[in-house]
């Protein structure tokens, strides 16, 4: 009995995971599609969305308000820093095309890592923190994201599209190790519960946001303080 009712179980869950990521992306592309304010206006909306998340996820392990105050700031910094990356990137007229290729190249690290982990399997990159994550698992993110951006590189060498690769999926996971460590710390499972079937935003968000924010760091922000 206890089995069948873990099909029907897993049978929902699937149902509202599968609605409720057909709703994610389609308002996520209507927005990337009309660009300026519409996008800009998504783009801050999610971001609070994760923010509250952090702070929440930080409330469950830090006790002081001094150290509260830090993580804080800190998430402050991180999301609105990944935040104006993205809509950096779409500020072009065909800046569209950059964001799909950076979202796809993350989407494609989890996705690689996933198949990649499953089927290969091996040792653990840090079981204590992700038990699920394999090095297998993020060779195959390296591999399915450097695919992606090879893909989209323009007039971009090879080379440097699949050394794109080795980043978004070094980065793209260790967004994700650290996020599993704010939820082990604060000893949930969940960030939220704003997204059926997939948790929080922070969740979903994890990789992309460590991306953004570390990549923007290196290779937008000292270009920008050369015009200050």
């Amino acid at each position: 009995m206890a089995g069948v009712d873990g099909q029907i179980a897993r049978k929902s869950d699937l149902g509202a995971r599968t609605l409720s990521a057909v709703v994610m992306v389609a308002v996520a592309g209507l927005a990337l599609w009309l660009g300026g304010w519409w996008w800009n206006g998504f783009v801050v909306l999610i971001a609070l969305g994760v923010l509250r998340e952090w702070i929440v996820l930080a409330r469950g392990f830090v006790r002081d308000a001094p150290a509260r105050g830090l993580w804080n700031a800190a998430g402050i910094l991180y999301v609105g820093f990944a935040a104006a990356m993205l809509a950096f990137l779409r500020g072009d007229p065909f800046g569209y095309g950059a964001v799909l290729t950076v979202v796809g190249a993350v989407v494609a690290t989890d996705v690689g890592a996933y198949f990649a982990g499953r089927t290969i399997g091996g040792p653990k990159i840090a079981p204590r923190i992700s038990p699920s994550k394999t090095w297998a698992g993020l060779g195959g993110g390296i591999v399915c994201a450097a695919l992606v951006l090879v893909l989209g590189r323009g007039t971009n060498p090879a080379w440097q599209a699949v050394l794109g690769g080795v980043f978004v999926a070094a980065v793209a996971q260790a967004g994700d190790f650290f996020e599993s460590w704010m939820k082990r710390r604060a000893g949930v499972k969940d960030s939220g519960r704003l997204l059926p079937g997939h948790g929080g935003l922070f969740d979903r968000l994890d990789g992309l946001l460590a991306v953004l924010a570390v990549g923007g760091a290196i290779f937008v922000l000292p270009e920008a303080l050369k015009y200050l």
